[in-house]
């Protein structure tokens, strides 16, 4: 009886071992282009957010930056997935009310201005599946330049009189977006 019973505590122990090995996960490197949130207000202290928007941030490498967001064409906004925004209340976006909910956020780039679109389509990759049909609102803003250049594209909101300002930047290309309470 002793005999069995220690056999099959040894067998038991190999099993398990042999388990941890044969499920172990397979986990990814990072993304060349990482997800990054932005939000207001920012601090991750207040829980009680007016604004936050999801997106992946390429990078420039030395690519111009016409041929990564072309102009004139709907881009997703970031890499990867199409950039999605989330509102908490409802907001003006131009003169169109948007009612609080979640939304992609899709841009068609230009030299001098952008148009910033939100759009019902939600977990799409990309704009290839961009429907013009599915716009909630649109609005065109100006495009300048800074002389800082930003390698990563980035985005971050500021508090304005009104509401809060989207501002967007990647090289030294800048546009800012006004949300209205």
């Amino acid at each position: 009886m002793k005999k069995s019973t220690f056999f099959t505590a040894i067998t038991f122990v190999f099993m398990t071992l042999l388990s941890f090995s044969v499920n172990a996960q397979n986990f990814s490197g990072l993304d060349k282009s990482p997800m990054d949130v932005a939000a207001f207000p920012a601090s991750y202290k207040e829980s009680n957010k007016l604004v936050k928007v999801a997106y992946s941030r390429p990078q420039l490498k030395g690519r111009d930056l016409g041929t990564l967001a072309e102009n004139g064409k709907v881009w997703r906004t970031g890499a990867n997935e199409a950039a999605e925004i989330t509102l908490y209340v409802d907001m003006k976006l131009g003169g169109t009310t948007v009612k609080a909910g979640t939304y992609s956020l899709f841009t068609i780039p230009g030299d001098k201005e952008w148009t910033v679109i939100l759009s019902t389509d939600l977990n799409v990759w990309g704009s290839y599946f961009y429907k013009k049909e599915n716009d909630v609102a649109r609005i065109t803003v100006p495009a300048t330049q800074d002389k800082d250049s930003l390698e990563a594209f980035s985005m971050a909101f500021e508090k304005s009189n009104d509401g809060v300002h989207l501002h967007m930047g990647w090289g030294t290309l800048r546009v800012a977006v006004p949300f209205v309470k």
